[in-house]
């Protein structure tokens, strides 16, 4: 199974966790996320009242630099985890 193809699997596996992850770990899923897809943040930065928006900002500001594939890696991984923890 190709990288990009892991990628997708762990992107559907986490729709089907049991338990919610804590609000750290869903920053990192959707930081590693958009970095895979997307590639580096370059949006503005949310304004200082978007708390939630701000928060999921610079979890993906965090990973700028990281390359697609790294990105990639690290999401399949990491979504491994939370189906161990919490399926």
């Amino acid at each position: 199974m190709s990288l990009s193809e892991q990628f997708n699997a762990a992107a559907e596996k986490v729709k089907s966790l049991t338990k919610r992850p804590s609000d750290d770990e869903f920053l990192e899923l959707y930081a590693l996320f958009k970095q895979a897809s997307v590639g580096d943040n370059d949006t503005a930065k949310p304004g200082l009242l978007d708390l939630k928006g701000k928060a999921k900002w610079e979890a993906w500001n965090k990973q700028k630099g990281k390359s697609s594939e790294a990105a990639q890696q690290e999401y399949v991984t990491f979504v491994e985890g939370l189906v161990a923890k919490y399926a």
